[in-house]
């Protein structure tokens, strides 16, 4: 509890209270300790302490137990034995302002960043992508840049793979080699993250940190997160706060050790910051940590073991409170020797033997003097918290929800026009160009197939002319010869005919005259003599039809 004349008053040990020194609180801090013995109560008081000071703070809460900051609490056995070791009397029951976030928007307001703000170094991470690929990334964001593309929602970055894969070749004579095989395993990543629900995350209105540093009534404001679904996903879980620290970080001014801080960043399973993380991740955590307490922020890890804590970072905690540790193994003998090598001797007890020997709700504590030099660890007694320990009901959660002077503010995402829409525009109109093209070219090819067949159907038709006229004078032709012919034929029948009766009629006419000269035109001759004069008459005759016929033939040759 906050007490002007005590200050950060969080524990009791038989020298008397411990408190956090308020210049000293933005040096960060550890709560350490086994399950079960006590670290959310002790994470609850501190929280709560600040908040009656005036400090914002930010916490995350993996079972939904640190709900109950905003209610009041109530006196229990419990308390009333702590009231008596530690001289208090009626404490003061009271809750904290508080305000609910859930990255998936279910069980608080939505917190989202875009994929620009994330980065390509925290988004390699969150997509556990090697260094190959991660050098992909770092290509996507580059050109993304350049193009002016934003990088807001999760579609933005698929199409920005899609772009990129199209575009291999040319990207990788100006930035290397992009390999498909990369961008293929960045896509499978990224679905993979997707059906984790991430793409919630990832959007807008993106998440404004100042709104994280804020006071109602001269108490600071609890941000509690709800991470009983985002610690399903470890990855997720820290690169989101590890990003809510770099936003920090970049975002707020430098103030250097003001009389308390601004924020007090609480970051509980703290492991899960440094599993699987690349070493050069990990050395821009410890310079986010080492600096960010020049800008009035303090952070305080919540861990099973201190050797979950990487060492350089280890020793930028100077706040500590070590609750029990169990040693039933060289293993954890081994982290409880860890522990006790971190704190400054008290050679009142024996450090190691004392975290194995510890009670719920005890710690060993040690605070940084006015100095920022570490006290002597103490074997000491938390404070009970002032609210409600213990979870909310739904219905109390969501009456917080409307209540909240944040209420509408992110909780209707807003999806403006950015990397996919632009690109989605550009493969449209490249698609209706190349169909324009393409029917163009068809329209062209058609032309020139109808220019052919109207060029063959011309040429057919000249030369089925040209075969009809040659027919049609052929058939003239025959037709002449044969009217010629047919005609001759006539005429030599006619001249034929008309000759045989010209003969006949000469023929009778030059042998009546040769009778009738012969005989002298005596009608009353003999029978001998007209015997005679017929003979020859009839030889006569004879004579001048054959010299006419000669005569006729000739002509009529």
């Amino acid at each position: 509890m906050f007490d002007q004349n005590k200050g950060l008053y969080v524990a009791h040990c038989e020298a008397g209270p411990l408190s956090i020194c308020g210049r000293m609180a933005n040096r960060h801090g550890l709560i350490a300790g086994a399950t079960g013995t006590g670290k959310t109560v002790s994470l609850q008081v501190i929280a709560e302490t600040f908040s009656q000071a005036g400090v914002p703070c930010f916490m995350a809460d993996m079972k939904g137990d640190l709900s109950g900051i905003s209610q009041t609490g109530s006196m229990s056995g419990f308390i009333q034995k702590r009231c008596a070791e530690f001289g208090i009397e009626n404490p003061k029951f009271a809750g904290c302002p508080v305000r609910f976030f859930d990255v998936y928007g279910e069980q608080g307001h939505p917190m989202r960043t875009t994929v620009s703000n994330m980065g390509p170094q925290l988004l390699a991470r969150l997509l556990q992508l090697n260094e190959v690929q991660e050098g992909v990334l770092n290509v996507l964001f580059r050109v993304a840049d350049e193009r002016g593309l934003l990088l807001i929602d999760i579609k933005d970055f698929r199409a920005m793979l899609g772009y990129v894969s199209e575009h291999a070749a040319e990207i990788s004579r100006q930035y290397g080699a992009v390999s498909a095989t990369s961008v293929a395993a960045i896509q499978r990543s990224l679905l993979a993250l997707e059906n984790q629900g991430a793409d919630k995350f990832f959007g807008e209105p993106s998440f404004d940190i100042f709104d994280l540093m804020q006071c109602e009534g001269g108490k600071g404001v609890m941000s509690v997160l709800a991470a009983d679904r985002l610690m399903l996903n470890p990855k997720l879980y820290s690169t989101f706060l590890l990003w809510l620290l770099s936003d920090l970080y970049v975002q707020l001014p430098e103030v250097g050790d003001l009389d308390l801080p601004k924020l007090v960043f609480f970051f509980d399973e703290a492991h899960t910051l440094f599993d699987g993380t690349s070493k050069a991740l990990i050395d821009k955590i410890e310079q986010v940590i080492r600096l960010i307490r020049s800008k009035g922020v303090g952070i305080y890890f919540i861990t099973q073991s201190p050797t979950d804590i990487p060492e350089d970072i280890l020793g930028q905690l100077g706040n500590r409170v070590q609750h029990a540790l169990r040693a039933y193994t060289p293993k954890d003998q081994k982290a409880v020797r860890a522990a006790a090598e971190t704190f400054r001797v008290n050679p009142a007890f024996d450090t190691e033997e004392a975290i194995m020997q510890l009670e719920t709700g005890e710690a060993l504590v040690s605070f940084l003097d006015g100095k920022g030099a570490p006290s002597v660890v103490q074997r000491a007694r938390m404070l009970f918290p002032l609210s409600q320990i213990g979870a909310i009901s739904s219905g109390q959660r969501t009456q917080l929800i409307n209540a909240s002077r944040l209420y509408g503010r992110y909780d209707h995402p807003i999806d403006r026009e950015s990397a996919f829409e632009v690109l989605l525009a550009e493969s449209e109109k490249v698609a209706a160009e190349l169909k324009e093209q393409q029917e163009a070219e068809a329209q062209e090819k058609a032309n020139i197939e109808a220019e052919k067949a109207e060029a063959a159907e011309r040429k057919l038709a000249e030369k089925e002319r040209k075969a009809a006229e040659k027919e049609q004078k052929a058939a003239e032709k025959r037709e002449k010869a044969d009217a010629k012919k047919s005609g001759s034929g006539l005429a030599k029948k006619i001249a034929t005919a008309a000759v045989g009766a010209a003969i006949s009629s000469v023929s009778r006419s030059v042998g009546t005259s040769v009778s009738n000269s012969i005989t002298g035109k005596k009608s009353k001759s003999t029978s001998a003599k007209s015997v005679a004069g017929k003979a020859a008459s009839s030889a006569a005759s004879s004579v001048v039809r054959n010299l006419t016929r000669s005569i006729l033939g000739n002509l009529l040759k």
